[in-house]
């Protein structure tokens, strides 16, 4: 240590402070390499990361439960999912009778449906490796086609997807155990043969949700304050695109829909023995998957009552243009719909019941 006033006592400080700035230097330089490493590093990610198309196909023929399903698993595995859409001339070269539905009122569901980013339509039911690679990975820029677990096969008995699956294109989801097209194909013929569509010979589904599974279902807006609450109800049965229509209407007399669903027993009450065709949580899982729905009563009364006016904070009931024919007949929608015409029920004369413009 150098006495003050030393000759060398300015040099050890003049090294000292040369050292010190140099430290400095040195630190600055390594966080700034850092730095710019790690934006390099997070470029490339970006660059990396492209979005993932997620492709899924078919007839969905009497669109159900299971299609919805398998949309919402198919969508889980990308950022977008586009339909494919098999044409009738298609179904019947390959299953030998035309779907139940028609072609545009089966793409009228599909593209209802919340999971789905867009329909292409006249897609072949078997898609070789020339179609694949023209149309799907190509101009549609797909990254992955996917399908069910259960097998797929043409009129042949081959494998619908082994081109995707040999390109290494191909990914697969589980089906919706307790719902088939066959199933519901089966009740809709009992009840065009006089039949009631379920009963001992036709049992119920076996299907029955998880509180996961209507969580997955469940949208998570919920409505905000001055938002005007709408509610419909009804039956629901067989999801088609007549129903897509009437909420797409009702959902735009208002911002928040909610969909009251009927009990199975009610529904069979005003509709018949043996009625509705699909059950309570298929019924109202597929009104859940459509993109218009806010929210869903399930269980919904057929009588929508002042309290329960109160309870959702409803400002407007609706109902179609056209009564359906019932059991009891137009006394039916009178006990339904007057609590909601009753005076005072809404509050500042706001609402009361109403139908659904043309």
């Amino acid at each position: 240590q150098e006495q003050a006033g030393s000759p060398f006592a300015n040099v050890f400080n003049f090294l000292g402070h040369s050292r010190g700035t140099l430290l400095f230097s040195i630190g600055a330089a390594v966080l700034g390499v850092g730095i710019l490493k790690l934006h390099w590093i997070q470029n490339l990610l970006s660059i990396s990361k492209q979005p993932v198309l997620i492709w899924i196909d078919g007839c969905y023929d009497v669109t159900h439960l299971g299609h919805f399903n398998a949309y919402r698993q198919a969508r889980a595995l990308g950022d977008g999912l586009l339909v494919g859409l098999n044409p009738d001339s298609e179904v019947i070269r390959y299953k030998g009778s035309p779907p139940l539905i028609a072609e545009a009122e089966r793409a009228a569901v599909i593209r209802a449906c919340r999971w789905v980013d867009g329909l292409v339509e006249g897609v072949p039911y078997v898609m070789d490796k020339d179609y694949l690679d023209k149309e799907v990975f190509g101009r549609r820029g797909v990254d992955f086609v996917v399908h069910g677990d259960d097998p797929c096969l043409d009129s042949e008995g081959n494998d619908v997807y082994a081109s995707s699956k040999k390109m290494g294109r191909y990914r697969e989801i589980k089906r919706t155990e307790g719902v088939s097209t066959t199933e519901v194909l089966g009740r809709l013929l009992r009840m065009a043969d006089g039949l009631p569509p379920r009963d001992a010979a036709a049992p119920p589904s076996t299907f029955a949700p998880s509180a996961r599974r209507l969580a997955q279902f469940t949208p998570t807006r919920r409505p905000a304050p001055g938002d005007r609450v709408v509610y419909v109800s009804g039956s629901f049965d067989v999801f088609h695109a007549g129903h897509v229509d009437f909420l797409a209407r009702a959902r735009a007399m208002g911002d928040f829909l909610i969909v009251g669903v009927h009990q199975d027993s009610v529904v069979g009450e005003s509709k018949g023995r043996g009625r509705p065709v699909l059950g309570l949580w298929e019924r109202s899982l597929s009104v859940l998957a459509c993109r218009h729905v806010d929210d869903v009563v399930l269980g919904a009364p057929w009588e929508v009552t002042r309290d329960m006016i109160k309870t959702f904070n409803i400002q407007l009931v609706v109902h179609g243009p056209v009564y359906s024919a019932t059991t009891g007949g137009p006394a039916d929608y009178d006990r339904s719909y007057r609590g909601a015409k009753e005076p005072g029920t809404f509050p500042g004369g706001a609402g009361g019941g109403g139908g659904v413009p043309p």
